[in-house]
């Protein structure tokens, strides 16, 4: 009972060893500046040459999570060029479904996916149904102040958090389905 309590952190943010891809991944959505901040230090040392921001607006009138993402990467030094952008995701499964659309039309083999550590395990499980057993997805989250995997029970705030995620990823292991 003790490991299943202290594993809990560790099974919702599983951490790959960093390799050099072909796109750097970040998905909006709980603290977005610090994954864009993540994503950019992993484009600035070297770990992908290309970076695709995803997420729409809570605000239809206002400029989309990913756009925003791209003007923050663009003042931090990286190019333009380097960027991609899938502004329509308002949920996990979309965050998969539209930056595939980017990694198939670019015939890329590999990304490493930026989310905040609590969200980490939920969106591997969005991206490897989207993209397939044989694509390489290695999984590197942003740093939250909010959140440690190994003290995920230290507050209210990160206990809830967990609780909530734990519960969207048993709907979607269950039903295949993303909240």
């Amino acid at each position: 009972a003790a490991a299943f309590f202290f594993g809990i952190g560790y099974y919702l943010s599983p951490q790959s060893t960093l390799t050099k891809v072909d796109a750097i991944v970040a998905i909006s959505g709980g603290d977005t500046v610090a994954r864009t901040t993540e994503a950019v230090n992993l484009y600035k040392d070297g770990w992908g040459a290309n970076i695709i921001f995803s997420g729409a607006a809570l605000d239809p009138s206002s400029p989309s999570n990913a756009k925003t993402m791209s003007q923050l990467a663009i003042a931090d030094g990286v190019p333009s060029s380097a960027i991609s952008l899938d502004e329509a995701a308002t949920n996990t499964r979309q965050n998969a479904t539209g930056t595939a659309e980017i990694i198939h039309a670019n015939n890329y083999h590999s990304i490493i996916l930026v989310t905040s550590p609590y969200h980490q395990r939920r969106a591997y499980i969005n991206f490897r149904r989207v993209l397939g057993a044989g694509f390489v997805i290695i999984n590197h989250s942003s740093f939250d102040a909010s959140w440690r995997r190994s003290d995920w029970w230290a507050t209210p705030l990160s206990r809830t958090l967990t609780s909530d995620e734990l519960q969207k990823v048993t709907y979607e292991l269950l039903s295949g389905q993303s909240q």
